[in-house]
């Protein structure tokens, strides 16, 4: 069922979190209660993102169905429906990253300069579906998924609007905004800065950090996903140490998750040395 073994407890993770969505959604109607939750899932949906990214680049079932059941539930958590990731992201993105004038992702004004973080993430996030339209264009059986799955997910969401209007606003509505936009925001610390250049090696940052890499499926070593944009998020640490010795010192980034990197927390993660 699954392509890798990897996969099953991440999806496991998070389709016990969409369970707990939907019994919170059938049981609770306290506003109170509905805002503590979403505020204490606003990080771990947040790193949903990542994982939606990674199926996106490889399908995480071997069975087509199963992926669509799969994307829809991504698309409650994170904004982001059926194939818009594949055509901005895979077939955008990664294609044009090099060249600021076209990048879906760009971090450059027209005018050359440097976007600030949240002017870039209001600009990706506003624009999300409408590039992926245009990269649609060039891929319309894609697109028709796309349009398709977008249409069933609208007709759920509003569906659950309708029979219980606060709930889901607070447990969808709500989190698949504010997730859209994590998606966007998550993704400037990628290449935002560097010199233009052709080299793929000096066009991306990197984040080695084991807990930032566990909770994201090696997002870090972004280096590598450039490279070889189709390897799978669990073999992206093998893939970075046949390349590290050409990534340049300067290509490598500190975070806050720094924080977690000492024994304790490295030992509460299961990723003590």
């Amino acid at each position: 069922m699954f392509r890798k073994t990897a996969d099953r407890l991440p999806v496991f993770l998070i389709l016990s979190l969409t369970l707990v969505d939907f019994i919170l959604y059938f049981t609770v109607e306290n506003f109170w209660v509905l805002a503590f939750y979403f505020a204490l899932t606003v990080v771990p949906k947040g790193c949903i993102c990542s994982w939606n990214h990674h199926h996106q680049h490889t399908k995480t079932f071997r069975f087509t169905p199963l992926n669509r059941l799969l994307e829809l539930v991504y698309a409650l958590h994170t904004g982001v429906t059926t194939n818009l990731w594949l055509l901005h992201h895979v077939f955008g993105h990664h294609h044009n990253y090099l060249d600021q004038t076209i990048d879906e992702s760009r971090w450059k004004r027209k005018d050359g300069t440097l976007m600030s973080e949240w002017e870039y993430t209001l600009n990706v996030a506003f624009t999300a579906y409408y590039r992926g339209y245009l990269v649609g264009k060039k891929h319309p059986h894609h697109y028709r998924t796309h349009v398709i799955y977008t249409a069933l997910a609208v007709a759920l969401v509003l569906a659950l609007t309708i029979y219980h209007p606060l709930q889901a606003t607070m447990l969808f509505t709500i989190p698949m905004v504010v997730g859209l936009f994590i998606t966007a925001w998550v993704t400037y610390d990628h290449h935002a800065g560097l010199s233009e250049t052709e080299d793929h090696f000096k066009a991306s940052f990197n984040n080695i950090n084991p807990v930032f890499n566990l909770v994201t499926g090696n997002l870090g070593y972004h280096t590598a996903h450039h490279y070889r944009q189709g390897v799978h998020w669990s073999e992206l640490p093998a893939l970075h140490d046949t390349i590290k010795d050409e990534i340049p010192r300067e290509m490598y980034k500190t975070s806050f998750w720094e924080v977690f990197n000492n024994s304790f927390f490295l030992k509460l993660f299961g990723l003590s040395r």
